[in-house]
């Protein structure tokens, strides 16, 4: 799944085709890790976005418009300060290493036109963005390595730029075919797909299989086991790759599970799975790169500045389900009380023969069969009387603490739930506006305090997410819990239907009827939305029950986004993320 380097190569081969001679209009930094570079060319422009993030480094133009922080980083601003207006002059990759350069002609602090340099070190948790003077020194990273995370290589201001060492393996931009095979097939024994990667620089492990595949046609070998078919084969392969290198004419293609989800990528096609996975070609690198990453980047991002809010929720949610194991394990002993009245009867039954002092009564136990002998302790400074109206105040205790703990359990069963669903509607947050909702949410209902500040930011009404289905009727989904009861209660009419996946946290979802009869086609197509919009997101077979406005109502007293409602059906459905991108409305 990683960006390897001959990727990359037709990455900044589409960049150069376009960008050269491009002036740094924005800088931004929408996350710790990740850069934006917003260019500006003649008849065009287009932001340019570098990721040092461990699971997603790369560099690619995007089409995404990510929120930035209210104030940027230091690094944001070091850039800004240095690169704002800046021309790019060239674009450079290390051999076929997951290292290139940006090179910027800028004008320093005295008018002078310099040369700066922007090092993209794709290199998975060792991941940087380095700022490098015209002398080549570091200016800033948007990562610091120093003596403690690294002693064989620091990347700090003032420092001179040092190049990651390089791997010992063959570069396919200055070879052929025969010299990359015959590297392969002289190393160590291993599997061919191994030798592969070991042995050839910038290829990812799923290309290296698909050599592999092709070599062996579908079989597993080593590379020492090759027959003359089998080398000949694997010759051809890696000449493919070099005339595909040198001419740009890529293909960029991923690779999708049977449910739609984004598996790996390559620049050229992939037929190693067959028909286990599905596979769909992309005009450019960067489009796929951008499509690709999308969902994990924003929920990377969202995690990010959620943190306090998670840890908040995960919190209150272990803290409620202990008090209500304790509860539980309370009720559990009152369900004795009546063993308590019993033994109030027969000490009163007995009082004539019990006197002050005695520690305990054995008395005739007239609530079983045969009236077997059963002691009772007593309380040595009580007189009898006392004694047994000390067992009625205790049941009359047991009996009162039934009724309390049914209700505290029962309230705090529907706290649970409303924590389980704002926590749902958390990880499901993709802009500030909506991390800003769920903590007005959260300190409306007292599980948040909010500083005066916050207190006076004033707060966008956030409209609900909007879909148009195939047949043409309007789909609205709740983002909150709160706009869930503006939705349902508020907004639509008795004859819309409401959708809800069956005792699973999730969204409000409506389809605005019009006063029409729903049809199946789009009941369907909004059932499986709830359930893309709930807990179950990456489940199958999701029961969502649907019904008509009018039966759906609020319980007195109840938390946000908690309705009842009766006269429903239920429909099966399994979320899908295409279908909701062919449905929503921007």
């Amino acid at each position: 799944m990683a960006l390897d380097g001959a990727f990359l190569h037709g990455v900044l081969h589409e960049i150069k085709e376009v960008a050269l001679g491009a002036r740094v209009d924005k800088i931004a930094q929408p996350s710790r890790e990740e850069i934006i570079l917003h260019l500006r060319w003649r008849g065009g422009s287009s932001k340019l976005l570098i990721s040092a993030a461990a699971g997603s480094p790369r560099i690619h133009f995007t089409k995404e418009a990510p929120e930035n922080p209210k104030a940027p980083p230091m690094f944001c601003m070091l850039l800004r300060k240095h690169l704002g207006g800046a021309k790019l002059l060239d674009i450079r990759q290390q051999a076929l290493d997951r290292i290139c350069f940006l090179d910027f002609e800028a004008v320093n602090e005295l008018g002078d036109l310099v040369t700066l340099t922007v090092a993209v070190e794709i290199m998975g948790r060792h991941s940087n963005i380095v700022l490098i003077n015209q002398n080549g020194k570091v200016l800033d990273s948007i990562k610091r390595v120093d003596l403690e995370t690294s002693s064989v290589r620091q990347v700090l201001p003032g420092m001179q730029y040092q190049l990651p060492p390089l791997q010992d393996k063959i570069s396919l931009l200055d070879t052929t075919g025969e010299a990359a095979v015959e590297r392969i097939l002289t190393g160590r024994e291993q599997e061919l797909s191994k030798a592969v990667l070991e042995n050839v620089m910038g290829l990812s492990p799923i290309l290296c299989r698909e050599a592999a595949s092709f070599a062996l046609k579908g079989q597993e070998d080593s590379n020492h086991s090759l027959s003359n078919l089998q080398k000949d084969r694997l010759v051809f392969f890696m000449n493919s790759l070099i005339s595909t290198l040198a001419s740009g004419n890529l293909t960029p293609t991923v690779v999708l599970e049977p449910e739609g989800r984004p598996r790996d990528f390559s620049f050229i096609s992939i037929t190693q799975y067959g028909p286990a996975m599905v596979t769909r070609p992309y005009p450019d690198c960067s489009s796929l790169l951008d499509d690709f990453y999308r969902q994990r980047d924003t929920m990377e991002r969202m995690k990010q500045r959620s943190g306090d809010l998670l840890k908040l929720l995960v919190n209150t949610s272990e803290r409620i389900a202990r008090r209500i194991a304790a509860q539980e394990e309370e009720l559990l002993r009152s369900e004795s009380r009546e063993t308590l009245r019993e033994k109030g009867d027969l000490l009163s039954a007995n009082l004539y023969a019990l006197k002050k002092g005695d520690t305990k009564a054995v008395v005739e136990d007239f609530f079983k069969e045969e009236s077997p002998m059963t002691e009772i302790e007593l309380d040595i400074c009580l007189t009898p009387v006392q004694n047994a109206q000390r067992y009625y105040a205790l049941y009359r205790k047991a009996d009162t603490a039934e009724k309390v703990l049914r209700q505290q359990i029962a309230h705090g069963r529907e706290e649970l739930a409303y924590v389980e669903s704002v926590f749902d509607a958390l990880t499901r947050c993709t802009t500030e506006a909506e991390l800003t909702a769920i903590r007005q949410e959260l300190s409306g209902q007292g599980y948040l305090r909010r500083s005066g500040e916050a207190k006076r930011q004033k707060v966008g009404k956030l409209p609900p997410l909007r879909y148009r289905s195939s047949e043409g009727y309007t789909i609205l989904v709740g983002r909150n819990n709160l706009q869930n009861d503006q939705l349902t209660l508020k907004d639509s009419r008795n004859s819309d239907l409401w959708l809800h996946t069956q005792n699973i946290p999730g969204s409000h979802t409506i389809v605005v009827s019009g006063g029409d009869s729903i049809p199946p086609q789009t009941t369907m197509e909004a059932a499986a939305l709830a359930a893309y919009h709930s807990k179950a997101r990456d489940s199958s077979k999701v029961p969502v029950d649907y019904t008509l406005v009018r039966f759906v109502k609020k319980p007195s007293g109840a938390k946000p986004g908690k309705v009842i409602y009766d006269q429903y059906s239920t429909v099966f459905v399994t979320p899908d993320s295409q279908l909701h991108d062919q449905l929503v409305q921007e």
